[in-house]
């Protein structure tokens, strides 16, 4: 029997048409949900994302070990006409997700043994997916996301998980196995260790890790050098002395962008 005890935490900003999903996703889980403690932090939306958080919380607080929910704006927008993706809104972009993951990890994180990082618009993964993750024994680990665009085949949706400098992802590691060692990690989702996290593990709101040979260099952000959020996460773990791993042939769904 599952004795390890799971916290599972999810930062959302206008996230209300995919959160029926990610609830219905979260509730075919295997995991024992007296082992699951559920955290949540709403930032900046413009829909009714904080209200339906609580509702949602409000209603689960009996079945899981835990479940809270707190607010914390940024003040962060990026123009409506532009899409997030743009590269010139990046480091900005990026700075907010990793402090707004930050806080919700310094606010809901107590006595648990692991953190498992969902995205609110993952919209399908296995039922037992955490236990196995949890079956790797590795400290850091992040199964396969994919994405089924109209018209288009499923392909790699987190690009963020990569190796050798971005040259190889997810969909290119398949034929090494089951478990194979990453460079970078995404958040799609993502399993950390607790004490990890305990022993300063975070999400870099900045520039990190430029003397790591493992970052890429003059890719993502042309003006310097170093990895932000999760792959900052992923060079700090590797900084720290923390492996970092994927699971090409676990597969979990995107929503359609």
């Amino acid at each position: 029997m599952p004795t390890d005890q799971v916290l599972i935490l999810t930062p959302v900003k206008n996230a209300s048409p995919f959160l029926a999903t990610y609830f219905a996703a979260l509730s075919k889980l295997s995991y024992p949900r007296e082992l699951i403690s559920l955290g949540f932090l709403e930032s900046d939306s413009r829909d009714n994302t904080y209200e339906l958080v609580v509702e949602h919380a409000t209603a689960l607080a009996g079945s899981y070990r835990r479940v809270g929910v707190w607010k914390r704006d940024f003040g962060f927008e990026i123009p409506a006409e532009v899409p997030r993706w743009s590269p010139e809104w990046q480091v900005q972009r990026r700075t907010v997700l990793a402090r707004s993951r930050n806080h919700l990890l310094s606010r809901a994180l107590a006595d648990e043994d692991w953190v498992l990082w969902i995205d609110a618009d993952v919209m399908g993964y296995p039922a037992d997916i955490v236990e196995r993750l949890l079956a790797t024994g590795k400290d850091v680990v992040h199964p396969h996301c994919l994405i089924k665009l109209r018209h288009e085949p499923i392909k790699t949706f987190d690009l963020n998980a990569w190796r050798d400098h971005g040259r190889l992802h997810m969909n290119d590691l398949r034929a090494e196995g089951d478990v194979v060692p990453l460079d970078s990690v995404g958040g799609t989702m993502l399993l950390i260790k607790a004490d990890a996290h305990r022993d300063g593990l975070v999400f870099p709101p900045f520039l990190y890790g430029k003397r790591n040979p493992r970052v890429r260099r003059n890719v993502f952000f042309p003006a310097s050098e170093g990895e932000i959020e999760t792959e900052g996460l992923a060079i700090m773990a590797s900084d720290m002395g923390y492996g970092c791993w994927g699971m090409p042939n676990l597969e979990i769904l995107h929503y359609p962008a």
